[in-house]
């Protein structure tokens, strides 16, 4: 049964016109919801106006019924007539509106109309309340129909919207009957049945699972099978694959693809970054600079259509082809896309960031029967603590004001006036301190994102509009995190290590965020090789405490992996120098003397790796152990990644062994099958380097009642060290070596925290290490 919310609705058939980013107030979208100020409007207006009151309206067509339905903001009686309120929050300065936004109006029309008829009235009012965030000011519109002039209205919008409705109605049917004679497409390894049973389960049900999938069992497959039978069963209607990597989105691509050739039939879309699909050397969105923002919204709709009628899987290029050929922007069009596919592909922050969700399935009031699978989920702890947070610095002001001077000497002051609050907070900070509230600098940030958007709306041209265009982002994005601040959050000042002054809206806590998030799916399963202590892991992204954990079972023998901890080194501060170097390095030379192939070490910091590798060459030389080395550097690109990794394909006749760092972009996603990596050493526990910010985290866990250390520094070092570790065995051809160089790994405070696969591991001192490798190497 199609369904779409009533503001997707009047966005999709009334949009119009040209993509403009040159100030906020160009675009309808732009405007901030304002979720405080709807409230504090909604409270205001006596016992007598209705809040977010839910409305339905379903449209009966011959095969089909088409459901329309969303929330309005408030509905009040005024002489005798009823009224709908459309409450819009924003920057802007309402008083220089002349009349409402039309798409604002269309929305406040449908609720009018489905209320009035729901309640057999003759004649029905809208009223549009456009608000601003920093004054409060506020300006009405009121416009009153009759019943027949509405609904005649209302109709003819739904007559616009119904070849789109009837093609998802025909195109669900097809899909669905597809799904049903889908079988699992390999035969099930050992346990697997009972993890496509456990996802599967978990969807029926609504719920949410966390999924401890150690490497081979299938994870993706294991978990797009289930989902997709589900929405065959009417159990979900869209599967959102969410990724934080381009490697895993392509194995998801391709598991997927594995039930096309079985017959499955969907429409299917791999969302790219808009840097990627721009068609203009700079990304300047506006009517001047880039002819497919130009009239974008007036050939879009019939870009999109003629797309879905074509094919099923839309690719990069095929994107960009249409978009050329359409003079549309291909970055938009394929959202617009995938609002008719049944599957996307899409990095985390397409459902989970604040700033860049995508409203057309998650905004206020928008509903859908969506199945999240969030792959490698223990990644999601640090980026939603980077989504969720904000912070501006001391120095921009300095620099908007030097610019801002000689075009508006208002702007100037007002600059003036933040860069002298975060000067006292300046003042008042030794290394960093925390803040209860900040309520008075934000009423001076936000009259000067006020009336940076009025000046970026007038002055479209000028040299410096880019930086400033910044500036107003940073702004912009602060404000939206303070609206979300609780008790969840730390506020913070710190001095940098580069010399600059900042204050941080810092998340320590995401869970409630990603929780609101969660809650707009049916069901999510949230996996990764890596989600131990899975305990951990519910605590952070999500607050439901009835949470489902499974632990697959490995497909991998015991005895494909010799796992062996060292335990006579530490990389503890205290213990660092040439001697423990001396031994790292000798540990190193043991293992690739036990058996020629290739291997790569991880080190805490690139300043320890270069030390030791400098030690490790020379041991290595003395030993008469022929090896070649290669070596992470920082920031390396796509080129000299693609390089290091190919000399894992190189015969060489000694061993390769790869320096590099731990968490960094070798240390997960990588797929070294076989004889390409026989064998990872792992230097050190992985624990973040002390900071501010992870002595905040420290504090805050400890005041919350949990192990501030752990949650601060051991199990986000810990997964580091089993990402790095689960590089070795990636198949069940797969044989090598994990080595654990830090003898903290023994202590108790590690027991039950490394994965049910290393129950077999052993302990070893360097002058055992040769013993135990040759024995294990001769009986594989």
């Amino acid at each position: 049964m199609p369904n779409v919310s009533v503001r997707n609705l009047v966005e999709f058939i009334f949009r119009s016109g040209d993509i403009d980013n040159r100030g906020r107030g160009n675009s309808p979208d732009a405007m901030l919801e304002g979720t405080r100020i709807h409230r504090k409007i909604q409270k205001s207006m006596g016992t007598s106006y209705q809040a977010e009151v839910p409305l339905k309206y379903v449209q009966k067509y011959e095969n089909y019924d088409l459901i329309i339905e969303g929330r309005a903001d408030g509905i009040f009686m005024e002489d005798g007539l009823t009224y709908i309120d459309e409450i819009k929050g924003m920057y802007q300065k309402v008083e220089n509106f002349t009349e409402p936004i039309f798409v604002h109006q269309a929305q406040a029309m449908c609720y009018a109309y489905i209320f009035a008829s729901d309640n057999s009235l003759e004649a029905i009012g809208v009223q549009m309340t456009y608000v601003n965030l920093e004054t409060e000011e506020k300006k009405y519109f009121r416009f009153q129909y009759s019943f027949e002039e509405i609904k005649e209205w209302f109709f003819d919008t739904l007559k616009a919207y119904q070849k789109w409705s009837d093609f998802e109605y025909e195109w669900k049917q097809i899909r669905n009957a597809s799904i049903k004679p889908l079988q699992f497409p390999f035969p099930y390894r050992e346990g697997q049945k009972k993890l496509v049973s456990d996802v599967y389960r978990t969807i029926a049900r609504n719920k949410t699972l966390f999924l401890q999938a150690p490497t081979g069992v299938g994870k993706t497959i294991s978990t797009v099978f289930p989902a997709v039978k589900a929405v065959g069963e009417g159990k979900g209607d869209r599967i959102f694959y969410l990724t934080a990597k381009t490697i895993t989105a392509s194995v998801a691509k391709e598991s997927f693809a594995l039930l096309e050739k079985d017959g499955y039939r969907a429409k299917l879309i791999q969302l790219t970054a808009k840097e990627k699909l721009c068609l203009c050397d700079e990304m300047e969105c506006n009517p001047v600079h880039c002819p497919y923002a130009k009239g974008h919204f007036d050939r879009v709709n019939d870009a999109v259509y003629d797309l879905l009628q074509e094919k099923n899987i839309f690719t990069r290029d095929e994107i960009i082809e249409q978009a050329k050929k359409y003079q549309v922007c291909p970055f938009e069009m394929s959202l617009d896309v995938s609002s008719w596919c049944d599957d996307i592909i899409c990095d985390y922050n397409y459902v989970f960031d604040p700033h860049v969700y995508l409203k057309r399935f998650f905004a206020e009031g928008a509903k859908g029967d969506y199945i999240f699978l969030v792959d490698e989920a223990h990644n999601l702890v640090d980026r939603s603590r980077e989504m969720y947070s904000a912070t501006i610095y001391k120095e921009d002001f300095l620099n908007a004001k030097r610019i801002l001077k000689q075009y508006n000497p208002y702007l100037e002051k007002l600059c003036e006036k933040c860069n002298k609050v975060m000067l006292s907070y300046k003042r008042e900070c030794e290394t960093y301190r925390t803040y209860e509230d900040i309520g008075n600098f934000l009423f001076s940030l936000m009259r000067l994102t006020s009336e940076l958007d009025e000046f970026l709306k007038k002055k479209t041209e000028f040299p410096e509009r880019k930086d400033v265009l910044e500036f107003w982002f940073t702004l912009r994005t602060f404000l939206e995190i303070y609206d979300l601040t609780a008790e969840r959050y730390v506020i913070y000042t710190e001095h940098t290590e580069d010399g600059r002054f900042k204050l941080k809206l810092f998340n320590v806590d995401p869970s409630e965020n990603l929780q609101n998030c969660l809650n707009k799916a049916r069901a999510t399963i949230l996996f990764s090789a890596t989600l131990l202590p899975i305990q951990y892991y519910k605590r952070l992204l999500s607050t439901n405490t009835d949470n489902y954990a499974v632990y697959a079972k490995s497909v991998f023998l015991p005895e494909q992996s010799l796992i062996a901890f060292g335990n006579d080194v530490s990389t503890k501060y205290t213990e660092r120098g040439v001697e423990t170097y001396t031994k790292i390095a000798d540990y190193l030379v043991a293992a690739v003397r036990g058996k020629v192939g290739n291997y790569m070490a991880f080190f805490p910091s690139y300043k320890m790796m270069k030390e030791i590798r400098e030690i490790f060459e020379k041991r290595a030389l003395a030993a008469k152990v022929p090896v070649d080395v290669i070596v992470q550097e920082n920031n390396m690109d796509e080129a000299a990644r693609e390089a290091f990794l190919d000399a894992f394909d190189d015969k060489k006749e000694g061993a390769l062994l790869a320096f590099c760092v731990m968490g960094g972009i070798f240390g997960e996603g990588i797929d070294l099958k076989e004889d390409r990596l026989i064998g990872a050493i792992v230097v050190g526990n992985g624990l973040p380097q002390v900071s501010n910010e992870q002595e905040i985290l420290k504090h805050y866990y400890d005041e919350d009642g949990e192990n501030g250390f752990d949650y601060a520094y051991r199990y986000p070092g810990l997964n580091k060290v089993l990402q790095a570790a689960g590089r070795v065995i990636r198949t069940t051809e797969d044989y090598g070596v994990i080595l654990l160089l830090d003898k903290r790994f023994l202590s108790g405070d590690y027991n039950g925290l490394f994965p049910r696969e290393w129950e077999n591991a052993k302990v070893v001192n360097e002058d055992q290490l040769p013993d135990v490798l040759a024995k294990f190497w001769q009986n594989v």
